[in-house]
């Protein structure tokens, strides 16, 4: 893949007479007007199957399991009805919270790094241990063939990461040319 295919995957950006996604629009303020970003986070769920993945039952799955076990573990978790939701307020705290183009550009690559790890991790460990990802059983009921917990717990923490931040890019990728007036690249800064 070309380094502009691969761009163009990241931020959504297309050439083809595919529809792009609608505009961001911003209020007196400056700021980003809510119904804006919920318009934008909704085109990219029904027409980009790389964030519609979210709403897969397996992700579903894979994310149920993730806020059971972080509540088994007594961590602090905020309670999501959905995976879909969970990005939603993701990618809402992430446009807040990392205001500026360079701070929103440190972010979209810590999540890149972050999907990249969890990729290379799931790739070796469905290999090991002859998973079956891309069939009709549960990731979870799949994931049960590894014998560790620790390892079944690593190997479901980086399905999920895989998935949400693979959305996430895609989206944020997209508010990012749109804020900054120029697609997202790993190396700008």
């Amino acid at each position: 893949m070309s380094s502009s295919q691969t761009n163009r995957a990241q931020t959504g950006d297309s050439s083809s007479s595919t529809p792009q996604p609608p505009p961001l629009t911003r209020d007196e303020l400056g700021r980003i007007e809510p119904a804006s970003l919920a318009d934008l986070i909704e085109w990219f769920l029904a027409n980009d199957p790389r964030v519609n993945m979210i709403r897969h039952p397996k992700v579903e799955g894979v994310f149920q399991w993730k806020q059971t076990e972080s509540r088994r573990a007594g961590e602090e978790v905020y309670e999501f009805a959905s995976a879909e939701e969970r990005l939603a307020i993701g990618i809402m705290q992430a446009i807040v919270e990392y205001e500026g183009e360079g701070a929103m550009h440190g972010w979209i690559s810590q999540l890149l790094n972050a999907l990249d790890d969890a990729t290379k991790t799931n790739e070796e460990v469905s290999q090991a241990y002859r998973l079956d990802t891309s069939g009709a059983a549960s990731t979870v009921d799949e994931a049960a063939k590894i014998p560790t917990e620790r390892g079944r717990t690593i190997f479901l923490t980086c399905c999920w990461l895989e998935a949400l931040c693979t959305a996430e890019v895609r989206v944020l990728g997209w508010v990012y040319q749109q804020l900054y007036g120029r697609p997202f690249q790993p190396t700008d800064y």
